[in-house]
Order: C-alpha cells, then sequence, then structure tokens
C-alpha cells in the first residue's frame, strides 16, 4: 500500500516538474510571439517585462512547481521508507496540492479575464490599450500543439493521483 502511494505522489511530483521544464525550453518563443503581437497592436515590447509579465520558467514558474515536487518526493519517501509521518503528511500535502491545482485550473480558464484586470488595475494607458485575448493567444502559438495535451494530463494526473493517494491512505 505505501509503495503505491509512493508511485501516485512521483506521479504528482513529475506533473509538476513539466511546468518549468516547458517553459525552459518554450518561453523564449513564447516571449517573442507576445512581443511581436504587441508590435501588432502598436504597443512596445517591454512592457510586458516592465510588469513582470514573463513566459519562461522564471520566478514563481520555477520555484512553485518545483517545491511542491520536492514535498511530494519527500512525503514520497516517508511512504517508501517507513516514515510513521507518512499519512499524515500525506493527509496535509495532497490536500494542499488538490487545493493548489484547483487553483490553477481556474487561472488557466480565466487567463484573459484575469490579465486584464490585472493591467486595468495597474493604471497604466500603455498595458489598457492591450488586446489580452490575442497576446495570450500569440504567447500560446509559441509553444508547441503537444503542451495543450500535457497541460490537460497534468490536471489529471494531479487530481487522479492526488485523490487516490489520498484515498489509500484512509485504508491503510
Amino acid at each position: 500500500m505505501h509503495a503505491s502511494i509512493a508511485v501516485l505522489q512521483l506521479l504528482v511530483a513529475t506533473a509538476f516538474l513539466s511546468i518549468p521544464l516547458v517553459r525552459h525550453r518554450f518561453g523564449a518563443a513564447a516571449t517573442v510571439a507576445a512581443e511581436t503581437e504587441l508590435r501588432r497592436q502598436g504597443v512596445r515590447p517591454g512592457v510586458l517585462a516592465e510588469n513582470g509579465m514573463r513566459f519562461d520558467a522564471g520566478g514563481h514558474e520555477t520555484w512553485a512547481p518545483v517545491s511542491i515536487a520536492a514535498s511530494m518526493a519527500l512525503a514520497a519517501g516517508l511512504h517508501l521508507f517507513g516514515g510513521s509521518w507518512a499519512a499524515g503528511v500525506t493527509w496535509v500535502l495532497q490536500s494542499i496540492v488538490l487545493l493548489i491545482n484547483c487553483v490553477i485550473l481556474h487561472s488557466n480558464l480565466t487567463a484573459v479575464s484575469s490579465v486584464t484586470a490585472a493591467f486595468a488595475r495597474k493604471g497604466d494607458e500603455e498595458l489598457a490599450r492591450i488586446d489580452v485575448a490575442a497576446l495570450l493567444k500569440a504567447a500560446e502559438g509559441g509553444f508547441p500543439g503537444w503542451v495543450w495535451v500535457l497541460q490537460n494530463a497534468r490536471h489529471v494526473v494531479v487530481f487522479g493521483a492526488s485523490i487516490a493517494a489520498l484515498v489509500l491512505t484512509a485504508q491503510a
């Protein structure tokens, strides 16, 4: 039972590690595509970087998923090596990971409206002129088509493996 839980947790860790890996590999192309779209809209390309918007693996796009992956690896290690805290750690961490993934999914589904609102809050006239839907679509075009499939598969793995790990923990 503990080995099965550990495998599920390592699957979740791997799913989260895919985020910075993909952004590291293709983020520069997404940035170029976004900047090209901004030029088409008559907006300076540098405005994104000046306001902290990026498509690469920098900042929280690396430290957050790597931290989650490390916490899942820790929980898996506790299950594999018989740590007495394994069940408690699993309940806490898997629940947090489920909630975080809900936030990520919500963020993905509401990206246009949330970025538009964030730009509006800045009070910057240049940001307010940006067609956010076109900008985000252009940035998505900088990533290969299979990344969309990977993103959805990652959600399925995180939700499914987390729920399964919690069920198995309850049965252990």
